[in-house]
């Protein structure tokens, strides 16, 4: 069978389901789900069969030791990385102390969006005894889909809940079905949320030309996935599993999601050492990134002194927009023959956009702070020429900026008479 006929044949299930149980909400009293007909074949094939007041799970549960290796890290590096954010007294977006709950959290869903999607894999990896445990919860059906949400346990207690595009994706997904489901589960908690999507973002812009986690594994984390099933087969693995009671091909979709998981854990190890610069030595365009990311949380001191160390440690053209941003601090600061120094150092190495920027800024610097008239029109004469030959720029915005700096430029000129 096709992949389209299988896709529809899932929509049309899902949708008779979520019928179903618009209907049942409409009900005072709440009748628990049969158990699947295919139960003691999962369980044979090595998944667990739970049952609560609302229905049947399937878990898969793994253990790791603190010694278990991903890619080039182990998992127990993990509690390093707490330490550092617990002597850390400002607030970051990743900042994770001792004192958390962290869960690291990832779904499979039948779909990407919509009433009719269905979660079908809650991955959920966590803080043991003796390590980590990750606790993989199966859809039984669609109609055990409280009882599938209830056992998550988001509806307890406070925790850290860590994800990859978890905010855009994971969590209102699972906001969705339990809003579904409200007349039968506890209410949802609000868990603190730590999305390493965006912070891979933050911290790789620039160095990384796609910020996918499996991208992200090979070019930063040094792991590589061994017959991974590929993330779009997934839902069709599932459906297959439900309608044929067959799981050897679902335990597939069960690494595919633990391979994320574990990779959850040694991303947030590596971003925690770049952003406290405990990491092997980087690129300069990383260490600049997080440089800026500093300065935009309002902690300049840390932003300014992460830049000035990528100026000392890499070259000219390397360091060239730890330069130009660093002018920016300096002029903040009134102290403007610095300012102008690392825009100058900056200057041969920018792209077009921040070129005409610090064209620009040197020029106000030369005519109002150091008083060399000539040497400001030369700036705002190079930026003008730019903008003229670039195509970077709408052009609304593009005519906006030529008439901004023609009118500096003959107001220099009148000024030098």
């Amino acid at each position: 069978m096709s992949y389209e006929k299988k896709i529809l044949q899932m929509k049309q299930l899902l949708k008779k389901t979520s019928t179903d149980a618009v209907k049942k909400e409409q009900q005072v009293s709440f009748e628990k789900p049969q158990e699947p007909f295919y139960s003691a074949d999962w369980v044979s094939a090595g998944l667990q069969q739970l049952q609560n007041d609302l229905g049947t799970v399937f878990l898969k549960e793994t253990h790791y030791s603190l010694d278990y290796q991903h890619g080039k890290y182990k998992l127990g590096q993990f509690y390093e990385a707490l330490a550092l954010w617990d002597h850390y007294e400002d607030d970051h977006p990743i900042k994770l102390t001792s004192e958390d709950m962290p869960v690291f959290y990832d779904t499979e869903t039948t779909g990407l969006k919509g009433v009719g999607t269905h979660i079908f894999l809650n991955g959920l990896l966590e803080e043991s005894a003796e390590g980590f445990t990750l606790k993989q919860y199966v859809l039984a059906d669609p109609s055990n889909e409280a009882a599938f949400l209830w056992e998550s346990k988001f509806w307890q207690g406070e925790k850290a809940v860590i994800t990859y595009n978890g905010k855009s994706f994971d969590w209102p997904q699972l906001q969705t079905r339990w809003t579904l489901n409200r007349q039968i589960l506890p209410p949802l908690r609000t868990h603190h949320q730590i999305d390493l999507f965006h912070i891979s973002k933050r911290i790789w812009k620039n160095d990384l030309s796609r910020m996918k986690l499996s991208n992200i594994e090979v070019a930063k984390l040094d792991f590589h996935r061994v017959d991974d099933l590929p993330g779009y087969l997934a839902p069709i693995v599932y459906l297959d599993a439900v309608r044929s009671g067959e799981s050897t091909s679902l335990f597939q979709v069960l690494r595919h999601n633990e391979y994320d998981l574990l990779s959850l854990i040694t991303l947030f190890i590596q971003a925690t050492e770049l952003v406290f610069s405990t990491a092997a030595k980087d690129s300069a365009n990383v260490h600049t990134n997080i440089g800026k990311w500093y300065s935009d949380l309002k902690q300049e001191e840390r932003g300014q002194k992460l830049l000035e160390g990528v100026v000392h440690q890499y070259s000219e053209k390397e360091a060239a927009m730890a330069n130009y941003l660093l002018a920016f601090d300096k002029k903040k600061n009134r102290a403007f023959s610095e300012a102008a120094h690392y825009w100058l150092a900056a200057l041969p190495y920018l792209e077009e956009r921040p070129l005409v920027e610090a064209s620009i800024e040197l020029a106000k610097l030369y005519e109002h702070q150091l008083g060399e008239i000539a040497t400001a029109q030369r700036y705002t004469l190079q930026a003008l020429n730019k903008v003229k030959m670039s195509a970077i720029w709408k052009k609304e915005a593009k005519i906006n900026k030529i008439k901004q700096l023609e009118k500096r430029y003959i107001r220099l000129k009148r000024k030098e008479r």
